[in-house]
Formats: structure tokens, C-alpha cells, sequence
């Protein structure tokens, strides 16, 4: 059966000091789905670009990579989306984020429902709302996605491009919520939950219907909580595995893991370790959406031989 994934939202490039790769958190998403899920998935970005050459090179990069440009839309009047990226010595990275660029005015059109229909996994963020005309493509590409899909929201905080409204909108959206340490603190400041981190996910769970809430931890691993088990899942991470290039892209393989894995349907355990060591492979390279190798691609198909 072949499946269905969707990233929504912004596609861009990221300029590096060592130069400009391909990039934007759904973007990124769509790409290691479909690296993961070869044959089985078709994995399709829904975005917008400028009339420019940076969205003739974009549109290139992507089809030399088999994804489909069908669903990027070309803008006339906005240029395509840039972010400018710095590292520190960590090599952690901080952004500054152009705006009014094409993804802030992604189309709602009829080809665009149709593919809703069918989808199987979306996932989307809170900077693609920023602009009210991506916003509402957004929420009504979700009136029309299937009440069985999986609906990824990784809650993705840059800058000051978010408000109350919209985390909590898309959270009434979502049923499985994707965050990291800072964004965990911000969005329980913001909702006014406090307490042990275990609590919290819990909580947004509880509040918001989730089935599976997830938080990165970086260097030191990650945490499923799953609703319908009422359990969390640790993982301690792979940093002694990797060395690292760049943390570009990592939490947007951690997504992707996670959904090739629930559509292959995967325990939660296996899912957890798999996303951490896709995530820091990521880690190790340079740029967001790196080749992955085949010990990556075949981990889940080697586990599942050996249960």
C-alpha cells in the first residue's frame, strides 16, 4: 500500500556561512519521509516560491532529490523565503527569518483538497501561520483530511512569528504534538501548566486529545508520552555515535521517523530509538537534508526481521 505524507508550509533556503542549502522544518519533513518510506510512500511538500532564480534552483535541488514540485506554487509578486543561519562554536543555530516571502501566501486551490483527501500523514508548524493567507490554507487543508490521518504539529517557535491563537488552534488541529526543551517552556508558561516535564505531556495530552506527545531533548534523547497507553517512552540518544557537523534538520528526521514508523506500525519504543538515531546521523552533516545511508533506511526493516 502506498501512503501518503505530507509537509505544509514553508520551503526556503537556509544561508549557511559555507553557503545556501535547502530547508524550511516541513520541507525537511517531506524529504527524509520519503528517504525513509522508499516504495512505500510518496512524499509531497505543499508550498510556495518567488518567480525567482532562487525558486528555479529550489524547484531543481528538489526534483533532483524525487520529490514532486507538483503542489509548490509560484508567487509573481513575493520572493522565495530565505533564512539566514548562524552556528556557534556548539554549532547550535539561531535564524533570522525574511518575511513577506511566497510560503507566507500559500493558495488553497481544488488539486490542493483533493490531495488532502488521501493523505495519510501531515505535518505542519506554527511558522508557516504567520500570514493569514498560508493560515487559512492550512486550517482548511486539515477540514478535509481524513479523521484517521496523523496530524503532526511540530510546534517549530521562531523569533516572534507565533501567538496564543495559533498554538492553540493548531493544537485543536493536531493529534500528536512535537516539541523541544525551549519550546516545551514557552508553551507551558503559555497554557499555564507547570510541574515535572512527564506532567506536562501528560496534561497537553489530556487537554488536547493527543494521541502521542513528543519532546527532544537534544544530546540527551527524547520522551514519548502515548495517551491511549498511558506511558512514556525514554530514550538516552546517540551522541557517542555521531560526531557532530551541524543540528540542522534533526528534529525534522525525528519527525519523519516517527511517521514512516507509525504507518509501518511500529511500537513506540522502536520508534523512539529509530527517530533519535536518524536525528543524529542528521546531526553529523552538514545542512538539513543530507543523503541517508542504508544503515538508516533499513534499521526498522532489520528490527522487524529480528522479532
Amino acid at each position: 500500500m502506498n501512503h501518503i505524507i505530507v509537509g505544509l508550509g514553508e520551503v526556503l533556503w537556509d544561508l549557511l556561512p559555507s553557503g545556501k542549502q535547502l530547508g524550511g522544518a516541513p520541507a525537511n519533513f517531506a524529504y527524509h519521509a520519503q528517504e525513509l518510506g522508499a516504495e512505500n510512500v510518496t512524499s509531497i511538500i505543499v508550498s510556495s516560491i518567488g518567480q525567482d532564480g532562487l525558486g528555479n534552483d529550489l524547484l531543481f535541488t528538489l526534483s533532483q532529490a524525487g520529490l514532486t514540485t507538483e503542489y509548490i506554487k509560484v508567487n509573481k509578486k513575493f520572493p522565495t523565503g530565505t533564512v539566514v543561519v548562524s552556528l556557534n562554536a556548539k554549532q547550535e543555530h539561531s535564524f533570522d527569518i525574511t518575511s513577506n516571502t511566497a510560503w507566507d501566501y500559500i493558495p488553497f486551490s481544488v488539486p490542493l483538497k483533493q490531495l488532502a483527501e488521501k493523505t495519510d500523514v501531515v505535518c505542519f508548524g506554527s511558522l508557516a501561520q504567520r500570514c493569514q493567507t498560508s493560515r487559512n490554507t492550512i486550517q482548511t487543508f486539515f477540514y478535509h483530511v481524513p479523521s484517521a490521518a496523523w496530524r503532526i504539529f511540530d510546534i517549530n517557535l521562531r523569533q516572534s512569528f507565533y501567538t496564543p491563537d495559533i498554538i492553540t488552534s493548531s493544537l485543536d488541529n493536531a493529534n500528536i504534538l512535537k516539541m523541544n526543551n525551549e519550546e516545551l517552556t514557552t508553551l507551558s508558561s503559555l497554557l499555564s501548566i507547570t510541574g515535572t516535564r512527564e506532567f506536562i505531556l501528560k496534561k497537553l495530552a489530556e487537554k488536547y486529545h493527543l494521541k502521542l506527545v513528543i519532546l527532544t531533548k537534544g544530546k540527551n534523547g527524547s520522551m514519548l508520552y502515548s495517551q491511549d497507553q498511558d506511558r512514556i517512552f525514554n530514550h538516552s540518544g546517540f551522541t557517542a555515535d555521531f560526531t557532530i557537523g551541524d543540528t540542522i534538520g534533526a528534529g525534522d528526521a525525528f519527525t519523519a521517523s516517527i511517521a514512516v514508523g507509525l504507518l509501518k506500525r511500529y511500537d513506540y519504543a522502536t520508534l523512539n530509538e529509530y527517530a533519535g538515531r536518524t536525528a543524529a546521523y542528521v546531526c553529523s552533516q552538514t545542512g538539513a537534508m543530507p543523503r541517508l545511508p542504508d544503515s538508516i533506511k533499513h534499521h526498522l526493516k532489520q528490527k522487524e526481521n529480528l522479532e
